[in-house]
């Protein structure tokens, strides 16, 4: 494997990130007015409860957790549907799959520049102003370890996710319904928009047979201790299950990849 192929492509993407400026600030501005939303929002769902407690859950748990989620969503998110999709219409993605390197190593690693980049500035910053607001409420130990780990397998979780997506775009050469659901989907059972200790019992049990609480869920709790995610022995266990999936996807990727790309029908070019 050469190294150096993959820190150029993440340079490159660094680079990019950092050269639309004003696109980054336009998503903090809007992460800024979404949370202003869900405080208030929530903060009524509390009032109504006539409880300080909502299934474990304080109003200040709820509003770190949601506030980190909305941080974590910036820093993770990809557009390689969007991408795939304009690469299909204007048979862009021909020149990509001539490239000296796979198309999935490609897509990753230069979409791990921009990851890289939105970490520092939004979900760090976000991290270190919520936690003096909220008088260092996010505990700092050991957990920021796991929890960096957590969110490298979350990361590569949710570019499998979008890798498959984007696979059937082989297909349908239209995305945007396609990507409305996925993203529907994962924001929902990922316990993105949501907190998962807020759904039924039942529902919450058949979301941790699924892959998308691994994503925004298990990094979360893990970064604030919450839900049993306390000792290293519970820590590992959930590291453990994110490896699992991560495996799963990338083999179920790879070979959906390999046959669906015999079948692709380029428009433009």
């Amino acid at each position: 494997m050469n190294i150096k192929k993959y820190l150029a492509l993440t340079r490159i993407g660094m680079m990019e990130e950092l050269h639309f400026r004003l696109g980054t600030f336009v998503t903090i501005l809007g992460n800024l007015i979404y949370l202003v939303m869900i405080f208030f929002l929530w903060k009524s769902i509390y009032a109504s409860a006539g409880t300080d407690s909502v299934n474990g859950m304080t109003f200040n748990d709820t509003l770190i957790y949601l506030v980190l989620a909305v941080a974590l969503f910036n820093f993770l998110e990809m557009f390689i549907v969007w991408d795939m999709s304009r690469d299909i219409q204007s048979g862009g993605i021909v020149l990509k799959l001539l490239k000296p390197i796979s198309f999935r190593s490609y897509s990753f690693w230069s979409y791990f520049g921009h990851n890289v980049i939105t970490f520092f500035l939004t979900f760090l910053p976000t991290f270190i102003i919520i936690n003096i607001v909220t008088h260092g409420s996010i505990p700092l130990g050991m957990n920021l370890l796991f929890f960096l780990i957590s969110v490298v397998l979350a990361l590569i979780i949710n570019f499998s996710v979008d890798m498959i997506v984007s696979t059937i775009c082989l297909y349908t050469e239209s995305t945007w319904g396609i990507n409305m659901v996925k993203e529907c989907i994962v924001l929902l059972l990922s316990g993105a928009s949501i907190p998962l200790a807020f759904f039924p019992d039942s529902l919450r049990k058949f979301v941790a047979f699924l892959p998308f609480k691994c994503i925004y869920n298990t990094p979360l709790n893990i970064l604030l201790q919450k839900d049993g995610y306390s000792s290293r022995t519970s820590l590992a266990i959930q590291i453990a299950i994110q490896v699992v999936w991560c495996i799963i996807l990338a083999i179920f990727g790879k070979i959906f990849w390999s046959v669906s790309i015999k079948k692709i029908t380029v428009n433009g070019g």
